[in-house]
């Protein structure tokens, strides 16, 4: 059986193709009922574990589970009976600290512990702390009828303080939980899809673990309060779980758009700017919301209230990082089999960036003409004895090797590294098709 995807020679009872992952017994091309990271579950899932957390999705999903569950609960029991400073340092340090064991526990920084926790977790918890204080100081008192909380209903929205918590700090704060995980990803040891996604995840939690001890403040210093399980309990629920995990998420997805496709870091590029707007643009979301829930007219209904708007935003933010999680690894298997396939460098579609297939016309993946694509540009050769003047390299289409001749017609021995050869001749033309209709076009 041969896979439609990459040609691989299979069993006849393969479910899925070795080497490029298609799914050989259905017609779901893109394989959306089955992700990539975790087969069992669709792409369209809601499942936390295997989209934050994809390289041990598939041997201990329950232990990263469990643990993130026993956190909670024991920050919900503190803050039920008023033990606010243990429900607070609980639930700021619960996600993070489960996320460095994650790391750990897949040897993802590569035996390069220090500086990966430096540039991904303290750094960007340093300047959370900075930014914080600093914002917090010129938004003023947020509107909570609970003295630990400051404000109260007395107003309304203030311009000033919504555009500083709804466009401010959702893009200044960006800014800052993009500079470790960009550093790391442009290490060739880091430049995989799935570190940039999870470095951005654990900037992400890190900013919001020391977001939440700065507002929180009062709360940490103040011992017990006096009992409200309602208010209490919705509010470390906001701080701790929801708010990390919408920050984490939108980073990690800016993140993952830095790393790019294929082998490589993409860096700056049009789909990491688009990572960054769709981070940005949640951020923004959600602060603005829980800023005008503030003053629905109940500090516990608009803690409630901001829960279920964050989970909301969560649900899409997961919905899309499975998707680019999903793409980045079938691509990856892709782009394998296209360098294993054939010599040379792979050449990618400008269209979908999956990798080309030797001597193809047109992209297996998004069926884009190969021809569409921007020329290379052109290397310059001298001549030789003469050494005045330089000719143009052949250019060749994807999957050929690139050869350049001197003004006698001989190969240049700078192409080939094995001294000079004759050049090809018509007959060598007419026995490779992919060179003939190549040379009739340039002829012509």
């Amino acid at each position: 059986m041969e896979c439609p995807r990459c040609r691989a020679q299979l069993p006849e009872v393969a479910h899925f193709c070795h080497v490029c992952g298609q799914d050989q017994r259905s017609a779901d091309v893109s394989r959306r009922k089955s992700f990539a990271a975790k087969p069992d579950e669709p792409v369209a899932s809601f499942a936390l574990i295997s989209s934050i957390m994809p390289r041990g999705a598939g041997q201990r999903p329950q232990t990263y589970r469990i643990a993130l569950t026993i956190a909670l609960v024991i920050a919900l029991i503190a803050a039920i009976f008023g033990a606010m400073p243990i429900a607070v340092l609980v639930a700021a340090f619960a996600i993070p600290i489960v996320y460095i064991v994650y790391i750990y526990d897949v040897n993802l920084w590569e035996d390069e512990p220090l500086s990966v926790t430096a540039l991904a977790f303290a750094l960007t918890g340093m300047l959370s702390i900075a930014f914080t204080i600093l914002w917090t100081f010129l938004r003023g008192p947020v509107p909570f009828t609970t003295p630990t909380l400051g404000g109260d209903f007395s107003g309304s929205p203030r311009v000033g303080a919504f555009l500083i918590v709804a466009l401010l700090v959702p893009v200044v704060g960006e800014a800052i939980r993009q500079i470790g995980p960009v550093i790391l990803a442009s290490r060739p040891q880091f430049d995989d899809l799935m570190d940039g996604l999870t470095f951005g995840v654990i900037s992400g939690v890190s900013y919001a673990c020391f977001d939440t001890i700065v507002r929180h403040w009062s709360l940490l210093t103040g011992g017990l309060q006096q009992p409200n399980p309602g208010l209490w309990v919705s509010l470390i629920f906001l701080e701790g779980f929801v708010k990390p995990l919408i920050i984490g998420t939108a980073t990690g997805i800016a993140c993952a758009e830095f790393s790019g496709l294929g082998r490589g870091y993409d860096g700056f590029t049009p789909r990491y700017f688009r990572g960054i707007v769709e981070a940005v643009l949640a951020n923004i979301a959600y602060q603005a919301g829980t800023y005008l829930f503030s003053f629905v007219g109940s500090s516990t209904m608009a803690v409630i209230l901001s829960i279920a708007w964050g989970l909301v935003i969560l649900a899409i933010l997961i919905l899309r990082v499975r998707n680019i999680l999903h793409a980045g690894l079938m691509e990856a298997a892709l782009e394998r089999s296209a360098r294993e396939g054939g010599a040379g460098e792979v050449e990618f579609c400008a269209q979908c960036e999956m990798p080309l297939l030797e001597h193809a016309a047109f992209c297996n993946a998004c069926g884009t003409a190969v021809r569409v694509q921007p020329k290379a540009a052109k290397a310059k050769v001298a001549i030789g004895a003469a050494g005045a003047s330089t000719v143009d390299a052949a250019t060749i289409i994807p999957g050929m090797d690139d050869a350049t001749y001197d003004a006698a017609g001989t190969r240049s021995a700078e192409s080939t590294g094995r001294g000079t050869e004759d050049p090809p001749s018509d007959q060598t033309a007419a026995e490779d098709p992919a060179r003939r209709s190549y040379d009739e076009e340039g002829r012509a």
